[in-house]
């Protein structure tokens, strides 16, 4: 060989590593948009790494599967038949030494298998319908645990990879690893989130799970508005009642004030039977937190109402009552490991329970310091003095009439 045709294949040799090299970063700057444009859902970079590593080989098809219970289940395709896809997807593979999928599961380990037709071992029906001759299989590993499989193949005749081929697609595995962990922490942060904002709104459930909520959790003292709701009836209805007569009222209840404590803008503590404990300005502050409680409270008044209504023609003779009081109380979490409440503790819940106690049917009871707080944006009027256990003196309350519009 002559020098210069040596220098052309030196030349030629160099020309395909840097097309492999910058294939590969092209794959991987794909898979990160993805990641950005997907705002870290998971389907759509599973989608752009079979895209990617089909393309990133000159391959044919691309499949991915991920562990789930102990199976690999098909998750995202390139490439390959609809037929093949499907029964994929109805056929999730455990480890073992009969398809690509499961060798890969077996050993953690890259599996090239050259020609598939002249496998022994080698028995997945699906082969048959995706017409493969040649896999190349790659785990997807984070922290040495398998959390999926990348099945790659050619198709049209027997065409094995090469050992750069299964070295740089080994790699890419490893990088993909990375992006689907991170989709998958992402999504759990959000689901984690959205169970929080069944019992919070969705801003406190934001922030809980926040670095400053971590912070609010331990524990801190707050200006806040509380609200005690329960109704007036309740006990006798619960004596007489059948099992499902009782769970049908509560779930009507509870749904109503669900939907209003999170328009409202309140934190529910807990709900224990008809009895319901809402604060206001933590963890969020809240302007007028005092007139926020108010409105919910009336709001309240007006469903439970509608509700009890429906009730009476069923035989349940039940009503709602209502306190709220201002204070400073302790915040944070309260409970023991594996089951946790964000309350508040203090005198001030302790009062709020007491005037709702206090309240006939339909009625809301402020204490002294939320009417003071609410004066001008209310219409209230003043009760008899209350005795109400664990006070020493008795506590000046005031009925909660309406909301003042002063728009």
């Amino acid at each position: 060989m002559t020098k210069v045709a040596s220098d052309d294949a030196r030349i030629a040799e160099l020309t395909r590593e840097l097309d492999d090299l910058r294939s590969r970063q092209q794959a991987i700057a794909e898979i990160l948009r993805a990641m950005s444009r997907s705002r870290m859902r998971l389907q759509p970079i599973l989608d752009q790494i079979v895209e990617a590593a089909a393309r990133l080989c000159r391959s044919d098809g691309c499949f991915l599967h991920l562990v789930d219970d102990g199976l690999l289940h098909i998750r995202a395709s390139f490439g390959a038949p609809p037929e093949a896809v499907e029964y994929e997807r109805l056929h999730p593979e455990a480890p073992g030494p009969g398809s690509l999928t499961g060798r890969v599961a077996l050993t953690k380990k890259p599996v090239h298998i050259p020609d598939v037709s002249a496998d022994p071992e080698y028995t997945f029906p699906a082969t048959d319908l995706g017409r493969y001759d040649t896999l190349l299989g790659l785990p997807v590993l984070v922290e040495d645990e398998l959390v999926g499989v990348i099945g790659i193949s050619r198709r049209n005749g027997v065409r094995p990879f090469e050992s750069g081929e299964i070295e740089l697609m080994a790699t890419f595995a490893d990088q993909s690893a990375i992006a689907i962990a991170t989709a998958e922490l992402f999504e759990t942060v959000e689901r984690q989130q959205a169970e929080l904002a069944r019992f919070l709104s969705p801003e406190v459930a934001a922030l809980v799970s926040s670095e400053e909520g971590a912070q609010l959790l331990a524990g801190h003292r707050a200006y806040v508005t509380v609200v005690y709701f329960d109704l007036r009836g309740f006990t006798a209805f619960a004596e007489t009642a059948e099992p499902e007569e009782l769970l049908d009222v509560i779930r009507e209840y509870h749904g109503a004030a669900g939907q209003l404590v999170v328009a409202h803008g309140g934190t529910l503590e807990h709900f224990a039977g008809d009895g319901l404990l809402v604060f206001f300005n933590d963890p969020v502050a809240q302007p007028e937190h005092e007139l926020q409680a108010a409105r919910l409270a009336i709001a309240m008044r007006e469903r439970v109402g509608e509700l009890a209504s429906g009730w009476r023609k069923r035989g349940y003779d039940l009503g709602l009552g209502a306190g709220i009081a201002v204070g400073h109380a302790t915040l944070g979490r309260i409970g023991f490991e594996g089951r946790y409440d964000y309350g508040a503790l203090g005198i001030v819940t302790s009062l709020a329970a007491r005037l709702s106690d206090e309240a006939a049917s339909g009625q809301i009871l402020l204490s002294q310091r939320a009417y003071a707080a609410l004066e001008g944006n209310i219409e209230a009027i003043p009760v008899a003095e209350l005795e109400m256990k664990g006070f020493a003196r008795p506590v000046q309350a005031y009925e909660l009439v309406r909301a003042v519009d002063l728009s």
